[in-house]
């Protein structure tokens, strides 16, 4: 296994580092969180028809680049430094990886070049009630009908969910055994008995829906078999590449941190000479560095297929949780009253990493996954 990106990687990290900065300004992201949408459809077209953001990890045959984790979590990485407002996550990682996963060569066809043009977005309902986000809280339930399946129940907390053209619901089918699997189910954003409600959350740079399911129909994805291990790996991509953005993130929140530390005086000195200063820069700086090589490290697992890919995932998602809480504390609290001031950028950092941490799982949930898996296999 590879360490270290090729000039290749580096030479489009920075390509798109440049595109970055120029889409998406503070000035961009504030106008994005005050729109209903919270994105703005016409740049999120451009960033796919000038570098193809979401088909980097889609194969050729479906319209995409055709690379693999490590450049989806370049993009992710970058992406969360720049604090991007655009449905990458829910439609280009979540939804696109539901569809490679659990959906057959015909439906991805159908599906996925028109989300890799960024024509129509798609995201995937899988969260139910309460605070577990992995497939175990699934309770929903399909139920046949004449010409497919009709869905009916509450997904919560689903990215994007307000907007998107297609949701893919996770929901328990009937097996021919009699029981009932996971199923994937493919359901048209205007599809009759379907209610989308934007929630209220403390972070505005992304935003989370509430889909109302009455009688909803909907079309199964796949060979009818269950799709709970698609899911599963489907969970495990998106962790990672959350994981990826994390530290994006938290990256720009240290380099922030420690120009302001140079610039603002105290007692007739830049307050980055003082040592508690600088041992609060430098102990986020451990931190993000050691998430980062976790976080590179499981995506380079993913695109190598190791056996140990899921638990990497794990702990991918759990260092990057714990940095980047690092970096935005420490952050706000090196930047005085004014990191949390509405006119101040740092507080918008700060949130979105303050949601993302329980995003897919929080640190603890994320441990205790990675020691039952290694415990499994040792």
């Amino acid at each position: 296994m590879r360490f270290s990106f090729t000039d290749e990687q580096d030479q489009f990290r920075g390509v798109l580092r440049r595109f970055l900065a120029a889409q998406s300004p503070s000035t961009a992201v504030r106008q994005a969180m005050a729109s209903a949408t919270g994105y703005d459809r016409a740049s999120w077209q451009r960033m796919n028809n000038t570098l193809g953001f979401a088909g980097i990890h889609v194969s050729e045959d479906a319209g995409g680049a055709g690379f693999g984790y490590q450049e989806l979590g370049i993009v992710m990485e970058e992406m969360g430094r720049a604090l991007c407002c655009a449905p990458y996550l829910g439609s280009a990682v979540l939804a696109t990886e539901a569809l490679k996963n659990g959906a057959t060569r015909a439906e991805q066809a159908e599906f996925l070049p028109a989300l890799v043009s960024g024509e129509r977005t798609a995201t995937l309902a899988w969260m139910e009630a309460g605070d577990r986000w992995h497939t175990d809280a699934i309770a929903m339930k399909a139920r046949e009908s004449a010409d497919g399946y009709l869905l009916d129940g509450v997904k919560r907390y689903v990215v994007d969910g307000h907007t998107a053209d297609v949701v893919i619901v996770a929901a328990y089918a009937p097996a021919a055994s009699g029981a009932t699997d996971i199923a994937l189910f493919a359901v048209q954003a205007g599809s009759s008995g379907l209610e989308r409600r934007l929630l209220t959350t403390t972070d505005q740079t992304r935003k989370l829906a509430e889909l109302s399911f009455h009688a909803v129909p909907a079309r199964r994805l796949g060979e009818g078999g269950p799709a709970a291990a698609a899911l599963a790996r489907t969970l495990e991509h998106a962790a990672v590449a959350v994981a990826h953005e994390m530290v994006g993130a938290a990256q720009a929140l240290l380099e922030s941190t420690v120009e302001y530390a140079k610039l603002r005086m105290q007692f007739g000195r830049p307050i980055g000479s003082f040592q508690a200063v600088k041992h609060k820069c430098a102990a986020v700086l451990l931190e993000v560095e050691l998430a980062k090589a976790a976080v590179y490290y499981a995506a380079a697992a993913q695109d190598e297929e190791d056996p140990q890919a899921p638990a990497l995932a794990s702990m991918a998602k759990a260092l990057a949780s714990e940095a980047a809480l690092r970096a935005g504390t420490e952050a706000i609290q090196i930047h005085g009253g004014i990191g949390f001031t509405w006119d101040h950028d740092t507080h918008l950092w700060f949130k979105r990493v303050q949601s993302t941490a329980v995003l897919l799982g929080d640190a603890a949930w994320h441990r205790e996954r990675y020691l039952n898996l290694t415990a499994a296999t040792a």
